[in-house]
């Protein structure tokens, strides 16, 4: 950690003193933004592929990036260590594998991860939306935890073994996961809480607020840990936030589609054990 945090700074030191090579990295950024405009209407590391395939326009744009990156590689090797341009490569060299950086922003988020941040390496994301139904129409489908591959992408099967675990198969970054899940709060038409007990390592809490008769504001919080470069890269490039959107994008329409829940349980878990069922 010690010697990441140490490439941080030698990063963050280059940035600041070097016109140029902030010039060419800040350039390389913005055509791999471009390129993400391009591939937007697709989700996935292996649609951008095809995207890519196919699109003259997205690979001129991923080129132009690459170069500009080489630049910037080339003042970093006249004056930085080899730890130095190691860093450079993880953090310029994945957004070119999948040319999705999305702003400057972007690199100034991974320079101040080096020094410090989460040493778990979890990522926490956190997104919400409001849906024209009343709070309890909202709640009480989304504890329709086997409805969930309606809306969430990815998810191919989820099924409720008793009040409090649940048994989850998703396919993610082309491979298919499979892990339980333990809630361990459910207050009605507040929140819910959970954890998984083995296999993907996440956690989060959705939770629940009248803003008037119809309407509902929906918070969602989640935390995982990437697993291998696919994830990884997903994760640097936003690809993971924009799918939680656009899961809620879609229980939005679904709940207002019906107009009501398709089920509802009103069952109390306080600290992982069912309380009351009404």
């Amino acid at each position: 950690m010690l010697d990441t945090a140490a490439s941080g700074k030698d990063l963050a030191v280059a940035l600041s003193r070097d016109k140029k090579f902030r010039k060419q990295l800040l350039s390389a950024l913005g055509h791999g933004a471009v390129a993400r405009r391009r591939a937007r209407r697709k989700i996935g590391l292996t649609a951008v592929a095809t995207r890519l395939a196919s699109d003259r326009q997205l690979r001129r744009e991923l080129s132009t990036m690459s170069r500009n990156l080489q630049g910037a590689w080339g003042r970093v090797e006249k004056k930085r260590s080899h730890r130095m341009r190691t860093t450079l490569l993880v953090l310029g060299g994945g957004a070119t594998a999948v040319g999705l950086v999305q702003s400057r922003g972007w690199i100034r988020d991974r320079v101040s991860g080096l020094s410090g941040g989460n040493s778990s390496g979890a990522r926490t994301i956190d997104e919400a939306i409001e849906v024209e139904v009343p709070v309890a129409t909202a709640y009480n489908q989304w504890t329709q935890f086997e409805d969930f591959p309606l809306f969430m992408e990815g998810v191919d099967h989820v099924e409720q073994l008793d009040d409090t675990r649940l048994h989850w198969v998703a396919t993610i970054a082309g491979h298919k996961a499979e892990w339980d899940a333990k809630i361990l709060e459910q207050h009605p038409d507040q929140q819910i809480s959970w954890v998984s007990e083995d296999g993907k390592k996440t956690r989060g809490t959705v939770s629940f607020e009248s803003l008037g008769p119809s309407k509902t504001l929906i918070r969602l919080s989640m935390s995982y840990k990437a697993e291998g470069p696919a994830e990884a890269l997903g994760s640097a490039s936003g690809l993971d936030a924009k799918r939680v959107r656009g899961d809620l994008k879609r229980f939005k329409e679904l709940i207002e589609s019906r107009g009501e829940e398709s089920g509802a349980w009103r069952g109390e878990v306080s600290a992982g054990t069912t309380e009351t069922q009404g």
